[in-house]
């Protein structure tokens, strides 16, 4: 079960999510589904459109299953998906 705790940890593909803050003045307000994940950066789909946002220097705002929201800093999330929880335990 994904958590605010957990998160970090988790898949992020299928997640809502809105970039809260950016050292990139285009990509803060970016809002959408996120559609894919590299090491450094996450693809949001906004409206017909993918937005691919680096992850460092981006803060996130991610709404979880049961509508709770959660704000995680890109920069601590940079790693492959799959290195993730092992990086981060």
């Amino acid at each position: 079960m994904i958590t605010a705790e957990n998160l970090r940890l988790h898949e992020l593909i299928g997640l809502h999510a809105k970039v809260a803050e950016s050292l990139s003045v285009p990509h803060k307000g970016i809002r959408g589904l996120v559609v894919d994940e590299t090491k450094n950066t996450l693809v949001i789909r906004a409206g017909k459109e993918e937005k691919i946002v680096p992850k460092k220097g981006s803060v996130f705002l991610f709404t979880l299953p049961g509508r709770e929201k959660v704000r995680l800093e890109g920069d601590k999330i940079a790693y492959r998906p799959y290195d993730r929880p092992k990086k981060l335990r």
